[in-house]
């Protein structure tokens, strides 16, 4: 994931955030409340993961741990942000703050789950890069070749 990349989508979070405190008042409080911690969560979340980049602890635990570490986070926090915002659409008073804060969830879980998505494509494409390059066994090796060769 590009540092870019989870700017954007620290900069959604933290949007979602902000819309969801603005709400004055609830009548139906119970949806407001979890997409409030979901949109917390995400923010909190993806700051760790820009600051995780950003630091010597990639290099600490290593490119493949932290890439995967991401791939399963994008996927968990943007699923749980799309629920969040379902509930919250489903549940508002109307509010033209309640509608913003899930309109933000929406465009924060869409977001999400594309650099999801773009991470299996590029894991994807690093596997077969992978094996076209080092195929396991050719054939013209002489692990290959019969022990009696009959001529």
């Amino acid at each position: 994931m590009s540092v870019s990349m989870s700017n954007f989508l620290l900069i959604l979070s933290l949007l979602a955030v902000i819309c969801e405190e603005i709400v004055a008042h609830c009548i139906n409080c119970g949806g407001l409340y979890f997409f409030e911690f979901t949109s917390c969560s995400a923010f909190l979340l993806s700051l760790l993961i820009l600051f995780v980049y950003c630091t010597d602890v990639y290099e600490t635990l290593g490119e493949e741990k932290v890439q995967r570490g991401n791939f399963w986070a994008m996927l968990a926090i943007g699923g749980f942000f799309l629920i969040a915002s379902i509930v919250l659409a489903v549940t508002s008073s109307g509010s033209a703050a309640e509608s913003a804060a899930y309109v933000f969830g929406f465009l924060a879980s869409i977001a999400f789950l594309a650099e999801f998505i773009i991470e299996c494509f590029h894991s994807r494409k690093q596997n077969i890069d992978e094996r076209t390059e080092n195929p396991g066994n050719p054939q013209s090796a002489t692990e290959n070749q019969p022990l009696n060769k009959q001529s």
